[in-house]
C-alpha cells in the first residue's frame, strides 16, 4: 500500500533508546548525554511510532538503529516473531534450511528460556507496551477530539501486545506506566480481566472512544478491532482462565459481522500488493486492522517481505511473486496439504492456479511443481509443497512501488475470523452438535472459497477450517491449543511434530513459553513458568 493514510514515521528523540533486559523500563525518562539536547514529547511522532512497531524494527529500516538490543534487527519485528512462535511447530509450516538463531528449536519444540525468538518476542512486546504507556502518560488530561481518539487507539495497541504476552507467556510481568521499579508478575486470568476491561472501555458503544465502524482512516483502529479481539479472547477463555465463555465469543463476533465490514469477494486478493484497494481488489472491505506496508517507505525484513520472500525461492518451479527476494524458508507440512487433499496422493504437482481447481477450494494456494507432498527427511525447501499465498503482485496488474520490498499490507485482523468464531462457539455451546448458526457461518466462509458446503459440521471440521482459512497467517498454535491438539496427550499427529519425522507428543508445558532467563535473573518478582 502507499503510506499516505498515516504520516511517515518520524524519529522521536525520547524513544531512541533500545530495550535490553528489564521489562518495565524507565529509559524513556533518561537524561540525555549531551546537556544541550532537550528531549521533548512529540505527540504525532510517538503516535506514529507506536503504529510502526507492528511492522517496523527501528529508526532507519531495514537495518541500523533497531529498537531492541541483542537480537538481529530483521528478526525483531512484532509480526515476524509472533508468526514464528505461533506457526513453525504446528501442522501447517515447516522450515529446514534457515540458520536464523532460535528457529530450529522453535520448530522442533525444544526451546529453552534463552531461545532467541522467545527472548526477542518477549522484549518486543514489553518494549511496545512501554511506548504505549509513555504516550498515555504524556497525553493524560488532554481532551481535544484527536488526542482522545489517539489515546483510545494506543490503548488498543497496548491491549493487543498484552494479549500476546498473556497467550504466549502465561504469567508475564505487568506494567501500565513507565517506571524504574521492577514490575510485578500477573497471573494469566488476571491479565485476561485487565485486557477485557480495557477493550470494553474503548470499544463498547456506551463508553467507546474508538471510531465508529469504518469511520476512520484506513490503517487506524476503530471499535470493530476491539470487538474482534474480545471475541478471540472469549473463544479462548477456557485456556486463559479455566472458564469457557462461548456466549460472549459469539456475541462479539456477531457485532463484528453486523459492523459493515464484508468478506472480500476473492480470497487471493487479501494477500496481494493492492490489498489496500484498487479498481479490481476489494480486500480492504474485509481487513479490520492491517499492518501497513510500502515497498519504499516501510522497509523491514520482518513484515510482508518475510511472508513473501520467506515462502518463495527462485529456480524451484514457482510462479513470479513480485520481488527479487526469495529466501526458501517456511513451506507446507504434509498435514497442511491434507487439509485440502485428504488423500495426499491426490494432490497434483502443479502451480497454485491449477492447485485451487484440483482442490475445489480457492484457498489452496500451494505450488507442487518440483515437489512432493512429503516433507521427507526435511532437508530442503522442496521437501513439501510451497506456500504461494502471498505476493507483491497487484490484482489490477499495475506497477508496485519496489521490486524488492512489498506493498502488500498484512491483514492482522480480518472479518473471516468472526464467522469462524460464531461457527465454533455455537457448536461448543451445543455440546459439540452442529447448529444452524454453525452451518450458516461455515457456509459464508466456504462459499467465498468456492468450496463445497455441508449440512452438518463437527469440531474436527471446524479445527481444519481454521487451517484452511488462515493457514500461514501466524495463529495456528493458538487454535491447536484450544482444541487440545498441541501440547499434551492427543490423538492428532502430524509429520515432524515435536521434531520427529513420524511425529511425537509435545509436552503439555510447552503450551506457553518461558519467561526469558535474563528477566528471571534480573527481577526477583518473577517466577518461571512450570518445567522451564
Amino acid at each position: 500500500m502507499k503510506f499516505r493514510y498515516i504520516k511517515s514515521i518520524l524519529s522521536a528523540a525520547s524513544l531512541l533508546l533500545a530495550v535490553s533486559v528489564t521489562s518495565c523500563i524507565g529509559d524513556l525518562d533518561a537524561t540525555p548525554i549531551d546537556p544541550n539536547i532537550v528531549m521533548t514529547f512529540d505527540q504525532a511522532s510517538v503516535f506514529n511510532k507506536i503504529y510502526g512497531t507492528l511492522g517496523l524494527t527501528g529508526q532507519k529500516g531495514p537495518d541500523g538503529s533497531g529498537d531492541l538490543d541483542d537480537i538481529d534487527e530483521g528478526t525483531s519485528s512484532f509480526y515476524r516473531m509472533t508468526w514464528c512462535a505461533n506457526q513453525l511447530m504446528t501442522d501447517e509450516a515447516i522450515v529446514n534450511s534457515w540458520n536464523d538463531a532460535g528457529v530450529a528449536t522453535i520448530a522442533d519444540c525444544s526451546w529453552s528460556s534463552s531461545n532467541e525468538i522467545v527472548t526477542g518476542l518477549y522484549y518486543r512486546l514489553t518494549f511496545d507496551i512501554t511506548l504505549c504507556n509513555y504516550f498515555l502518560e504524556q497525553t493524560e488530561g488532554l481532551t481535544d477530539d484527536e488526542t482522545t481518539r489517539q489515546r483510545a487507539e494506543v490503548r488498543f495497541i497496548r491491549a493487543l501486545n498484552n494479549y500476546y504476552l498473556m497467550d504466549m507467556f502465561g504469567n508475564p510481568p505487568y506494567c501500565d506506566k513507565v517506571s524504574t521499579e521492577k514490575p510485578q508478575q500477573i497471573q494469566r486470568a488476571d491479565l485476561f480481566a485487565k485486557i477485557e476491561e480495557e477493550l470494553k472501555e474503548i470499544g463498547d458503544d456506551a463508553t467507546a472512544t474508538l471510531a465508529q465502524p469504518l469511520q476512520t482512516t484506513y490503517g487506524r483502529v476503530d471499535r470493530v478491532a476491539a470487538w474482534l479481539l474480545l471475541a478471540r479472547m472469549y473463544l479462548n477463555a477456557e485456556v486463559y482462565t479455566g472458564t469457557p465463555q462461548w456466549g460472549k465469543a459469539k456475541e462479539y463476533a456477531q457485532k463484528v459481522i453486523g459492523s459493515g465490514y464484508k468478506l472480500a469477494p476473492v480470497y487471493k486478493h487479501l494477500f496481494m500488493a493492492d490489498n489496500d484497494g484498487s479498481n479490481v481488489n476489494k480486500a480492504r472491505q474485509e481487513v479490520i486492522l492491517p499492518i501497513l506496508q510500502d515497498g519504499v517507505r516501510t522497509k523491514s525484513w520482518g513484515g510482508s517481505l518475510f511472508l513473501i520472500a520467506g515462502t518463495h525461492k527462485s529456480d524451484t518451479g514457482m510462479n513470479p511473486w513480485g520481488s527479487k527476494q526469495g529466501w526458501g524458508g517456511p513451506h507446507c507440512r504434509q498435514a497442511m496439504v491434507a487439509k485440502f487433499f485428504p488423500n495426499v496422493n491426490d494432490a497434483p504437482s502443479v502451480l497454485e492456479d491449477q492447485m485451487v481447481v484440483a482442490a475445489k477450494d480457492d484457498r489452496a494456494l500451494m505450488c507442487g511443481v518440483q515437489r512432493s507432498t512429503s516433507t521427507g527427511d526435511n532437508m530442503s525447501f522442496t521437501d513439501g509443497f510451497a506456500c504461494a499465498k502471498f505476493s507483491n503482485i497487484r490484482a489490477d496488474n499495475g506497477l508496485t512501488s519496489d521490486t524488492d520490498n512489498p506493498d502488500m499490507d498484512i491483514p492482522l485482523l480480518r472479518m473471516a475470523e468472526a464467522y469462524l468464531i460464531v461457527a465454533e462457539a455455537s457448536i461448543r455451546a451445543n455440546n459439540g452438535v452442529s447448529t444452524q448458526e454453525t452451518i450458516d457461518a461455515m457456509h459464508e466462509i466456504r462459499k467465498r472459497a468456492n468450496a463445497a458446503e455441508s449440512d452438518s459440521y463437527t469440531l474436527t471440521d471446524i479445527r481444519d477450517e481454521w487451517a484452511r482459512e488462515f493457514w500461514f497467517e501466524g495463529r495456528r498454535r493458538i487454535d491447536l491449543i484450544r482444541f487440545g491438539d498441541f501440547g499434551g496427550h492427543t490423538d492428532y499427529n502430524w509429520d515432524w511434530k515435536g521434531g520427529e519425522k513420524q511425529g511425537t507428543e509435545i509436552k503439555e508445558f510447552r503450551n506457553i513459553y518461558p519467561i526469558p532467563a535474563n528477566d528471571i535473573n534480573a527481577n526477583t518478582n518473577l517466577d518461571q513458568n512450570p518445567e522451564y
